[in-house]
């Protein structure tokens, strides 16, 4: 009996591994696609393709949202749709309270997707909570002037996001010595994925590079 139940335990186990990620991903799609779809409905009832078609197209909301967004970033590129934006970004500026909004999620937007922009594009080893113990980080900019000031004037200082796990949306903003902060061989996407399964997906088939001590970024 202790041999089935142990047998049954195992191929239950290997069971959820097998379908568990099929059914996660079949999920996060489907709520893309249904949520993309949704964008048909701002359409007036008559130019929406049920009108003609007489039923739904089930992602046709992806495909319009692409377009969307392709023919805004043509428009954003050219002098005119510059202007245009400035014009908006100015205009959003003066309003209270959604200046600050507006503003503040430009700013990480253009931080995040900028090809020039370190942002969130560089893994680190950080100590943390304290010293000797490590954690993986991911740097997020300077420090500003306003903030460099108050801090001590024997080293210099960079900000880093330290996400927590499972979940990395939540994390800490913190402000480490460059000198404390050791790179690692790891894409943004491995990181990601090692502090998501609580470090048990570890990105074996990647190179290990050996850093000097006091590695600065």
């Amino acid at each position: 009996m202790k041999k089935a139940a142990t047998a049954l335990k195992k191929y239950l186990i290997t069971g959820i591994l097998v379908w568990l990620p099929i059914a996660v991903t079949i999920w996060v799609i489907t709520y893309i696609v249904s949520a993309s779809d949704q964008l048909i409905n701002l359409l007036p009832a008559h130019w929406q393709p049920k009108h003609f078609l007489g039923f739904n197209i089930p992602g046709l909301g992806v495909i319009v949202a692409v377009l969307v967004l392709f023919v805004t970033g043509l428009f954003g590129a050219n002098m005119l749709g510059k202007r245009i934006i400035a014009a908006w970004d100015s205009l959003l500026g003066r309003i209270p309270v959604v200046k600050s909004i507006y503003s503040s999620v430009k700013k990480v937007s253009e931080s995040l997707l900028s090809d020039s922009s370190r942002s969130f594009k560089t893994p680190v080893l950080v100590p943390f909570p304290q010293p000797d113990i490590w954690t993986l980080a991911f740097v997020s900019g300077d420090i500003p002037p306003a903030l460099a000031v108050g801090l001590p004037q024997d080293n210099e200082y960079i900000s880093v996001y330290v996400p927590t796990t499972p979940n990395p949306t939540g994390g800490y903003y913190i402000m480490v010595k460059k000198t404390d902060i050791r790179e690692v061989d790891m894409t943004v996407d491995e990181a990601l994925k090692y502090v998501i399964s609580l470090g048990m997906v570890a990105p074996d088939d990647v190179p290990v590079k050996t850093l000097p001590d006091n590695k600065a970024v």
